[in-house]
């Protein structure tokens, strides 16, 4: 059942610490908590919870500290921490006395987010991104790129996958009272040493060696484990785990739709032609944003490695729905050859044209549009370093496209605080500098300096 949220926020009270009469009014974050449409947004999450049963936490305190959570790249956790130490947060939240005690427990913003699923984290920043109105109706163009969400997990490798299947099968033999043949938990430990020195002149053949045979164990303990799950007669609920472990094993180095981990399935292995990185494991993204505001307008992730001009269509028809708009012109890369073929309304800028004078007035524009197209690629390293974009903690493949959704709204809630703080920041800075460098005038002997307004 939907808690209900406090009605007045304001409200003095003779035994409680009143936030408002001690925290600053021009605050970005108490600013920024009244121009977000909190009515709105209740209305829209709350069909996601049921009728009867116990009262939940407010809608507004749990989307607050999902809001923070993604504006300031926090763990559960430590968003929990900084709200119980940070007065500005409760106040986001909707408290309006000074708590001290926490919010709710740090395992109830994982639950919160299975609830709202990627239809009410979809809703949420359609709902965010209203807030953007003037540069939406502004803009014209529209820049669009591509790039990797890295999901939590280590570096693969045939050696650790292999071990990975034979602890499993070890674990789950334990658990359902299964009697291996062998643990093999000694060889497996010595296979594990003797196979990190592959590129060893000397040691090379061991190792290869050693990789033969950690392979040929993990495959005598899933056959092993199988016969007993049989016996059992419990193997239907163990299919799935079982067919991954059984892929793990007989995949080969050409093989396709091969797997990286063995708890993500929708893991793929990526190459966007770094330098210091080669190969990234996660999940395509593809990213639309507005020139010169910076504004997320679309954001979609992808399972696989689809190519860049495959994702363009999806992605103008997921713009076009969150915001009501189609933009002229989208300014793309060189990745993006060919989906002229499959868009004939919209105008695609592509570096390198050839068709063109130079020095002519057309040629000029195009160079300054592609120009303008590499402001992406900043804001897409500063998802990944200031936002989580840079790496995925979300399970599954839902969790891509969730974490994807929140970062853009975390992106997109940062720009609006700069913008409700920029004024204060401005006449802060004016008014210092002009009382501490109050310029005389020896002509009509006045002094000016900068008064604050009233």
């Amino acid at each position: 059942m939907l808690g209900k949220s406090k009605a007045v926020q304001n409200q003095l009270s003779l035994f409680g610490n009143s936030l408002i009469e001690q925290l600053n009014p021009d605050h970005p974050l108490i600013k920024l908590s009244k121009i977000l449409p909190w009515h709105a947004i209740e209305k829209k999450l709350g069909r996601f919870y049921a009728c009867t049963g116990a009262p939940s936490q407010p809608i507004r305190k749990m989307v607050g500290l999902l809001l923070l959570q993604n504006m300031y790249k926090l763990s559960d956790r430590g968003v929990i921490q900084a709200w119980k130490e940070n007065p500005y947060y409760q106040f986001f939240t909707g408290e309006g006395h000074w708590q001290w005690d926490q919010p709710c427990a740090a395992s109830d913003l994982p639950h919160f987010r299975q609830r709202l699923g990627e239809e009410g984290v979809r809703e949420l920043c359609k709902l965010t991104l209203a807030l953007h109105q003037e540069e939406i109706k502004k803009a014209k163009e529209l820049i669009v790129d591509t790039t990797v969400q890295e999901k939590n997990i280590t570096y693969p490798t045939d050696a650790k996958l292999y071990k990975k299947v034979i602890d499993k099968c070890v674990n789950l033999a334990k658990k359902t009272g299964i009697k291996l043949r062998q643990s093999y938990s000694y060889v497996v430990k010595k296979l594990m040493y003797m196979q990190r020195y592959m590129n060893h002149p000397r040691q090379g053949g061991k190792a290869r060696k050693a990789l033969r045979k950690l392979r040929i164990i993990a495959g005598r303990q899933v056959r092993d484990l199988t016969r007993g799950l049989t016996k059992l007669g419990t193997l239907e609920t163990y299919t799935s785990l079982l067919s991954r472990m059984q892929q793990i094993i007989s995949q080969e180095r050409t093989s396709k739709k091969k797997l990286y981990s063995l708890h993500e399935e929708g893991v793929s292995c990526i190459a966007k032609g770094k330098a210091g990185k080669k190969y990234e494991y996660g999940s395509k993204v593809s990213i639309a944003s507005l020139p010169g505001s910076q504004v997320i307008v679309g954001i979609e992730s992808y399972v696989g490695n689809p190519h860049d001009s495959q994702t363009l269509v999806d992605t103008l028809a997921k713009v076009e729905k969150s915001t009501g708009k189609s933009y002229k012109r989208v300014l793309v890369d060189r990745g993006y050859r060919g989906a002229s073929k499959l868009i004939q309304e919209v105008a695609l800028v592509l570096p390198g044209s050839k068709t063109m004078k130079k020095g002519s007035y057309q040629y000029r524009m195009h160079k300054t549009r592609c120009r303008k197209r590499s402001a992406i690629e900043a804001l897409i390293s500063h998802l990944k370093n200031c936002h989580k974009l840079g790496r995925n903690y979300l399970k599954g493949v839902i969790g891509d496209v969730m974490n994807s959704l929140l970062t853009a709204i975390g992106h997109n809630l940062q720009l609006m605080l700069v913008k409700v703080s920029g004024e204060i920041f401005l006449w802060l800075l004016l008014y210092v500098f002009g009382n501490l460098l109050a310029i005389d005038n020896p002509k009509t002997k006045q002094t000016y300096s900068l008064q604050p307004r009233s």
